[in-house]
């Protein structure tokens, strides 16, 4: 079965900057804390510590994404959505997308993930379905709040984040069930 296509993919080519995480890396499996506990992996549903550097000038705002493209759902699956992050944070720290957000800097807000929870949902593909990717993508945005509340869909933020994103960092770990 050929793999899904990221959902950057189908979006305006943008420039690139610097993400680094403490606690995944490219193409490395997931450590457990980041797998998820609430849909029975064995894990901590844990967000991931994420620094980044060299977002673009003119940059305003940024938004944090988690997303599986080879979950099978059809549209793959968002873990964890965290917007209107202030251009002067330059860092998540590991557990921040909590389900109360106590983590995040003042002004970022989460939206539900595609199991109608607040806060990231570490992975927990089907047993057997082969491996999957956690696209971790640090945002830049030229804009300092997106038009949207946390009631919205991760898609609608995508949508409000189109055409508004500078550069887009991304940090793909992957995990897969036995």
């Amino acid at each position: 079965m050929p793999q899904p296509p990221s959902p950057y993919d189908f979006l305006p080519a943008v420039a690139s900057f610097e993400v680094r995480s403490d606690d995944v890396a490219e193409g490395q499996m997931l450590p457990m804390p980041q797998v998820s506990g609430i849909f029975g992996a064995g894990g901590e549903d844990r967000s991931p510590h994420l620094a980044w550097s060299g977002a673009p000038d003119g940059t305003q705002s940024y938004a944090v994404t988690c997303f599986d493209p080879d979950a099978p759902t059809g549209s793959g699956f968002w873990h964890w959505v965290v917007y209107d992050i202030p251009a002067s944070c330059a860092e998540l720290a590991s557990g921040a997308g909590n389900a109360e957000g106590s983590g995040l800097p003042d002004g970022a807000k989460q939206l539900r993930n595609d199991a109608g929870l607040s806060g990231y949902l570490g992975s927990a593909p089907p047993a057997g379905h082969g491996p999957h990717r956690y696209m971790f993508a640090v945002h830049a945005l030229n804009v300092a709040s997106l038009p949207i509340d946390e009631s919205v869909s991760p898609a609608i933020c995508g949508f409000n984040m189109f055409g508004t994103t500078l550069a887009r960092a991304l940090i793909t770990p992957v995990y897969e069930q036995g």
